[in-house]
């Protein structure tokens, strides 16, 4: 797509906001026990659309309108751009590995579209970036009114630039993508959902995302029931660095499985 058709679709794209005014996230204190286990410092957002009794429920809810960089979350919309852009052309293409050793083994690797977001593969993503360069780059983020929609600073843009995004922005565009009414191809749509699959069951299918800038940590997604989605966005701090990055999972399941949102383990 060329820039100036890029550019006259963003008016045609208006954000649904998160919630209505009957729709206010209810304050969750009970939710604070499992980031205190956790040793935890963060907020954590639930939209539930289950037609059983779904409610949108919120830890911290100054925390979730504040933003921070996306860091790897921004993977899902940034697999959209390099699609509609051309950069790439299917989950088959393969992105030859440069040859220079990272600290991440799966990244030492040719890659394809769905292993790069599996593995978190941030080479593959700064490939993208700079064939998309940093004006279209603009263009996508402010057509789907991506949180502050500012793709400049330092690189990579999502994770060390001035990108930002806050829990409640991050729901409000999952929530179109599952619907596919985000402003692209619905094909591409589907795949970037296909690639974001993490488990599933005989009748639900977790898709999400982690992110990490270094200072913060994220975890955002859904989780598909017959009923409805149930979607989630958390971020809390990491002073611990690797250390705490499996809280980030942590806490949002025994969230997500106090309001039956996935099963125990024991009951998959």
């Amino acid at each position: 797509m060329n820039l100036h058709v890029l550019g006259t679709c963003i008016a045609a794209f208006t954000v649904v906001p998160l919630c209505s005014a009957a729709e206010k996230p209810q304050v969750r204190p009970d939710w604070a026990h499992l980031f205190t286990e956790a040793s935890a410092v963060g907020t954590i957002l639930v939209a539930d659309e289950r037609t059983d009794g779904g409610a949108t429920g919120v830890y911290d809810e100054a925390r979730a309108g504040k933003r921070y960089p996306p860091a790897s979350t921004f993977k899902i919309p940034h697999a959209l751009f390099a699609l509609d852009a051309g950069v790439v052309r299917d989950e088959f293409q393969i992105f030859k590995w440069d040859g220079k050793v990272r600290d991440i083994e799966p990244w030492n690797h040719d890659q394809d579209l769905r292993s790069s977001m599996r593995y978190s593969v941030v080479w593959v993503y700064q490939q993208f970036a700079r064939e998309i360069g940093t004006e279209k780059e603009g263009l996508y983020l402010r057509k789907i009114n991506y949180g502050n929609a500012d793709p400049s600073g330092a690189d990579p843009f999502w994770v060390d630039g001035n990108l930002r995004i806050s829990a409640e922005e991050q729901i409000a565009f999952l929530r179109h993508l599952y619907r596919n009414d985000l402003p692209f191809r619905v094909e591409h749509q589907r795949l970037v959902k296909d690639i974001m699959i993490v488990e599933a069951g005989r009748d639900w299918i977790l898709r999400a995302k982690t992110g990490w800038s270094g200072t913060v940590g994220w975890w955002v997604g859904w989780v598909e029931w017959p009923t409805g989605p149930v979607f989630f966005a958390l971020n809390i701090d990491t002073p611990k660095r690797f250390d705490d990055l499996p809280k980030r999972e942590a806490v949002v399941r025994a969230i997500l499985r106090s309001i039956k949102a996935l099963p125990s383990p024991s009951s998959k």
